[in-house]
């Protein structure tokens, strides 16, 4: 495999840098992220307020006073600490609202660019990916970027801000008594909270992990649930899905304890400094150092300073999770594909659809060879088949002229251009082809069609259908064209979904096509009816043509025959035939086989 997945290391560290690549998507919309913190200072100024209006509400009540208080002025009092409530849940909200929009816009933007970025992969590494667990981690990964910005901007720094005027405001008004219980209260907090979610960070991972691990294998086993059938393997499968849910349900087991650890330490300390800070008021208000508001005054403080910081506890056990869910995003992210795009890659420029291989030589493994030093070069619409035993290489040929893969060493032309030195897009958009294994999308069969060019009318795509002989087919269905092909076209049979496949390559009209076993699903008649079809949309564009059966080929202007990854032979139906070698036996094996069948 040239690349791997890989779960999470549990013992990892976490990698703050990956913060830097959430910046751009807050640059972006710096007038809304400004805005909403506008909206943050509102907020934070109201709730300040409020302890020192109960204070001076409570001190108004309390006293021989009383009765002479001006009715005006205890109206004003009320009002004011419902105005600051108010404020404060109206900009909280206002503030959330406004920010909304960042968050939304920026897990878009992240969706979008992972998606592109997975289909930028080279084939080796969707040969090895697992999609369930993929999928799994970029949800993840995307829900945990959206709390991170958001909790990152409007709780920590906010929080922190608070917590500083908080002692602040203790210091300057009732000494250094009060501003110390709160500061050792705030660092403790804050340094028990830093290690026991350091500790918590691997149950994490390893929860995450095994998640993704019981996702893969359900995933695997519903979309080959027709193997699971044929050898009746659905306890076999349960007792597998059983043993990843096991290792799930552990993992989760070992989070939920340590977070009741961390918790439990986090309202001990909460618990001590409060007690604390109540008691040295109550003694100071029975000394008659301080008023009975005053008392209000720094209980208020203390519930306002513990909520936030209960929460910041929260909100950092979060964000911790989230840089833990996003690592593999990013990790992701970081695989580059072998097969890029040079730095002055040129679009295709197709005069006459040429193809030439020239001394081409390439192998998936470096200790396997699958090609060796292949020459052969196809004329201006030429029709080409190559032919041979299985594991030849035939496949391979196809898969290096749409370059899914970069020759070892050698080199592929299309009108003489060395395509290494094409751009992807405008090579793939000039070559057409029909598949030996057709997979569809879970839609209507007249859609699947139109997928060979989506900007194709109603009618371009009827006329596809008609020349691939789907048409009596679509005319027996209760939904017609309409039908659903279900999940990887599973409710179609073998021969109906090649004949989706042709259609599809009929509608995008390739000035070069490939066939790759284009009939291997297809009955003897079926064959001969989609054969006409290919001689037909193949008349005048340069074919190349993968086939097992030799009949289907016997019309090639050329025929070469594959072996051990070299050209053995090379010639028309009836040269090889004379020849008396490789192809000769072939045919001969294939006639006494078919007429055995017969």
């Amino acid at each position: 495999m040239r690349h791997s997945q890989h779960d999470a290391d549990p013992d990892a560290r976490i990698n703050w840098r990956i913060i830097k690549h959430l910046i751009p998507y807050l640059l972006e919309s710096r007038y809304r992220v400004l805005l909403a913190l506008v909206c943050l200072v509102l907020a934070k100024g109201a709730i300040l307020t409020i302890p020192f209006l109960l204070k001076h509400l409570v001190d108004a009540l309390d006293g021989a006073e009383v009765a002479q208080l001006a009715p005006a002025m205890l109206l004003g009092l009320v009002l004011a600490y419902g105005g600051a409530r108010f404020a404060n849940v109206f900009f909280g909200e206002l503030r959330d609202t406004i920010f909304g929009r960042v968050t939304e816009r920026a897990m878009r933007r992240i969706g979008l660019q992972v998606f592109r970025h997975v289909h930028a992969l080279d084939l080796e590494y969707h040969l090895g990916r697992r999609t369930g667990g993929l999928a799994r981690d970029i949800e993840r990964g995307t829900t945990g970027i959206s709390f991170l910005m958001r909790f990152f901007v409007f709780n920590i720094a906010p929080t922190l801000f608070e917590i500083t005027m908080v002692v602040g405001i203790l210091l300057f008004n009732y000494g250094p008594d009060f501003a110390v219980i709160t500061l050792v209260a705030v660092v403790s907090y804050g340094l028990f909270s830093l290690r026991a979610t350091e500790w918590r960070t691997q149950f994490v991972r390893e929860m995450n992990a095994a998640d993704s691990a019981s996702n893969t294998r359900a995933v695997d086993s519903l979309l080959n649930f027709e193997t699971v059938k044929y050898f009746t393997n659905e306890a076999f499968e349960a007792q597998r899905y059983d043993k990843e849910l096991a290792r799930w349900e552990m993992a989760r087991r070992k989070n939920r304890l340590s977070l009741f650890g961390l918790n439990g330490g986090q309202a001990l300390i909460i618990a001590v400094s409060q007690t604390a800070m109540i008691g040295l008021a109550a003694w100071q208000v029975k000394n008659g150092d301080i008023t009975l508001g005053d008392f209000i005054l720094i209980n208020q403080f203390m519930i306002q300073l513990f909520l936030p910081l209960g929460f910041l506890g929260f909100v950092f056990r979060e964000i911790k999770g989230s840089m833990a869910n996003i690592e593999n995003l990013f990790e992701l992210m970081a695989i580059k594909p072998a097969v890029v795009d040079r730095t002055n890659a040129q679009a295709l420029t197709l005069r006459e659809g040429a193809i030439g291989f020239h001394n081409v030589s390439f192998g998936y493994d470096p200790e396997r060879q699958i090609l060796d030093r292949v020459n052969l070069d196809i004329g201006p619409g030429e029709k080409v088949a190559v032919v041979g035993p299985s594991g030849s290489g035939k496949s391979t040929l196809v898969k290096l002229l749409f370059r899914f893969y970069d020759p070892d060493s050698g080199c592929i032309t299309i009108d003489g251009q060395d395509i290494a030195g094409l751009t992807q897009a405008s090579l793939r958009r000039a070559i057409g082809i029909v598949p030996q294994d057709t997979v569809l999308f879970n839609d209507s069969i007249f859609e699947n069609v139109r997928y060979g060019n989506p900007d194709a009318s109603d009618e371009d795509v009827a006329e596809a259908i008609r020349l691939a002989h789907l048409d009596a087919f679509i005319a027996s269905l209760p939904r017609g064209q309409d039908t659903l092909v279900g999940e990887r076209g599973l409710k179609l049979s073998g021969g109906e979904k090649q004949r989706v496949s042709i259609a599809r390559t009929i509608l995008k009209r390739p000035p070069i096509m490939v066939f790759d076993e284009a009939t291997s699903s297809l009955d003897s008649h079926s064959e001969q009816a989609i054969l006409r079809a290919l001689q037909e949309i193949s008349r005048g564009h340069t074919s190349l043509v993968i086939a097992h059966r030799l009949s289907t080929v016997v019309d090639a202007d050329r025929i070469v025959v594959l072996s051990g990854g070299r050209i053995v032979e090379s010639g028309n139906h009836e040269q090889l035939l004379q020849q008396q070698g490789s192809y000769a036996a072939l045919w001969q094996a294939q006639q006494k086989q078919q007429q055995s069948t017969l």
